[in-house]
């Protein structure tokens, strides 16, 4: 007779966070902008539109603080370094949408352009940062995480191999899985930034076989037995979530050191492209009053 599995609890994110909230309302304000004739009521030189360029610079350089806030332990005063990070992700998207709606969504002079392509591409960096940023810490917060400590969690899973006992060799194939995962992608240090790409299809390639495994063993199982027949469908669940939660791990730890390797590149572009896109919004500035 099988084994009735206990049940796994299941962590449900909320439907509605501020973080998905904050992303549509972004994206209304961008598709209002760019499908409507802003430039009817916002001129760049005078009233509104004028002050929203000088809000959207004054944002984009106030987001140099945390940098600051982050190198300089004397200036805690001016509060965490998690809360001045929160304060730098709001800003470069704040920035940005004022500077937008400030030239109409259009492009312009020479001057202007270089300075509006400067923060567009230093505003696309800052996402593809925080994608990065959030593989190699413990949450969008949290403190950096360490290769052991992954390592850990992966290990820590294997113990619970008791609970998909219902499936025979389910354990075998994912020992196999996980040995693929590990070894996939670029080895050379050269190239380790690009190991997450190979991992991440090793690792999707890998849960699918295991999930078509795990299906034919249990209708296999079914012609046998009354009770596998009955609970096939929850077997099937709980053996799946079992297979994803350890290649979700698995897949971390094989990844740990490309994305830290990748955080570290990112970083080195990301600080210059900020001061291009300050010296050209100077040049703007100046061009604007001056000519």
């Amino acid at each position: 007779m099988a084994q009735r599995p206990d049940p796994e609890p299941a962590a449900r994110r909320p439907l509605i966070t501020a973080g998905r909230l904050s992303f549509l309302l972004v994206s209304a304000m961008i598709y209002y902008g760019w499908t409507t004739q802003t430039g009817r009521y916002i001129n760049p030189y005078r009233g509104a539109g004028y002050a929203l360029g000088i809000i959207g610079g004054s944002l984009m350089l106030v987001l140099l603080a945390y940098s600051l806030r982050k190198r300089w332990a004397w200036l805690e005063f001016l509060g965490s370094t998690p809360s001045w990070f929160r304060f730098h992700m709001v800003l470069g998207i704040a920035g940005p949408l004022a500077i937008l709606y400030h030239c109409n969504f259009s492009t312009g002079a020479t001057n202007s352009n270089v300075a509006l392509f400067s923060m567009l591409t230093v505003a696309g960096s800052g996402i593809i940062g925080r994608y990065i940023y959030a593989h190699i810490h413990n949450g969008l917060y949290g403190r950096k995480l360490e290769f052991g400590e992954l390592r850990a969690g992966a290990d820590s899973l294997r113990s619970l191999s008791g609970r998909i006992s219902f499936v025979p060799e389910l354990v075998t194939h994912i020992e196999n899985a996980e040995q693929r995962v590990l070894k996939a992608g670029p080895h050379l240090s050269v190239l380790g930034f690009a190991r997450p790409i190979g991992v991440g299809v090793a690792t999707v390639r890998a849960r699918r076989q295991l999930h078509r495994y795990i299906r034919r063993a249990l209708r296999a199982s079914s012609r046998k037995s009354a009770v596998v027949r009955t609970e096939q469908k929850r077997l099937r669940e709980t053996a799946c979530a079992y297979v994803d939660r350890r290649l979700t791990a698995t897949r971390r730890v094989a990844e740990f050191e490309g994305f830290e390797r990748l955080f570290s590149l990112w970083h080195s572009l990301h600080i210059p492209l900020i001061f291009v896109m300050i010296i050209a919004a100077i040049i703007h500035v100046i061009a604007v009053h001056v000519y």
